[in-house]
């Protein structure tokens, strides 16, 4: 995750993790806020569905995306390669 982005999107792949740019502040837990909100706009599931797991102050985070159904990951590699 990088804070403080003009744009908020997906990048693509960055040590086989997924790097997404937030135009939110790391300050007083904003950004995990809108990477949480901006990963369920993606998924089109409700802000609930997903949490953070782990990385609460590190730019390498783990969510947990909570649904019956499997989600549609392949919306993370099709916003990267449109931006």
């Amino acid at each position: 995750m990088q804070p403080g982005a003009r744009k908020s999107g997906v990048v693509g792949l960055y040590q086989q993790c997924i790097k997404i740019r937030l135009n939110a502040p790391a300050v007083d837990n904003k950004a995990n806020k809108a990477l949480t909100a901006y990963v369920a706009k993606l998924l089109n599931v409700k802000k609930s569905q997903v949490q953070l797991e782990a990385g609460q102050t590190s730019r390498k985070k783990r969510l947990a995306v909570i649904t019956a159904a499997e989600p549609d990951w392949s919306v993370f590699t099709e916003e990267g390669s449109s931006q």
